[in-house]
């Protein structure tokens, strides 16, 4: 899929994935950072020659991102809704509801070999640190989450988490790598948090399992702001405006 423009979603997670699921990777990844901006006009002929693809699989991208909410189809084409500060932090109750559940859950099973598992991941996110590469640090974050949910092998838990897991991978992939350019001392907090998590696991200790998820989940304003410090990035037009601003001032 030749691409005239630098893709925003890492070409390295997309080996597998069909051309509709690669377009539907990449425009969600534009609409969520704020480079395709809400009530865009999205047509699917001028995408099909963008993305150089047919229609067919246009149609499939626009069908995904219209099943999460960021888009409204229309006739030829769609609008582009776009994601609310509101709504992230929806996403973020959500998950804070499902890891709250799968916890209870696993105070109920052998979980070692889940420490083990968590312990290991959490050895690849203080690599991706080490060699700044904030996709890789994404990617083991995510994975990190969802090894724990699907250790309570709840089927229908699972379920509500793959739902939510493409916007929120695009979310936190624009967050870290934001953190990794402005806030890089940021990251040694972030380990901390999930070694705490791995510790209320270890231990089953539920005082402790509250504080480590309100540990990671009161976190959420910060990675709102890097979302929307993100978008000033991405826009410079948003960035030449704050400067007119200032010198207004």
């Amino acid at each position: 899929m030749a691409e005239s423009r630098k893709s925003l979603y890492p070409s390295k997670w997309l080996s597998k994935a069909s051309a509709g699921d690669r377009v539907a990777c990449e425009l969600r990844m534009r609409i969520i950072s704020g480079e395709i901006e809400s009530g865009s006009i999205l047509s699917e002929n001028k995408l099909a020659a963008d993305f150089d693809v047919s229609r067919s699989p246009i149609r499939e991208a626009l069908k995904i991102l219209a099943s999460e909410n960021i888009i409204r189809l229309e006739r030829m084409g769609a609008v582009v809704i776009g994601l609310s500060e509101k709504e992230i932090e929806e996403i973020y109750d959500v998950r804070l509801l499902i890891e709250s559940f799968v916890f209870e859950r696993l105070v109920r099973i052998d979980t070692n070999e889940l420490v083990m598992e968590l312990c290991k991941i959490l050895e690849m996110m203080k690599v991706s640190i080490k060699y700044k590469d904030a996709d890789e640090f994404s990617y083991q974050d995510v994975l990190f989450h969802e090894t724990i949910i699907r250790a309570a092998n709840h089927s229908y838990i699972l379920m509500i988490w793959n739902n939510l897991k493409p916007v929120m991978e695009s979310f936190i992939l624009l967050s870290m790598r934001m953190r990794l350019e402005e806030k890089y001392e940021d990251f040694a907090r972030i380990i901390k948090n999930h070694e705490l998590y791995i510790e209320a696991v270890k231990t089953k200790n539920r005082d402790l399992m509250i504080k480590s998820l309100h540990e990671n989940f009161d976190d959420v304003q910060g990675k709102v702001e890097d979302l929307w410090m993100s978008q000033q990035m991405l826009s410079k037009g948003v960035i030449q405006q704050d400067e007119h601003d200032e010198q207004d001032d």
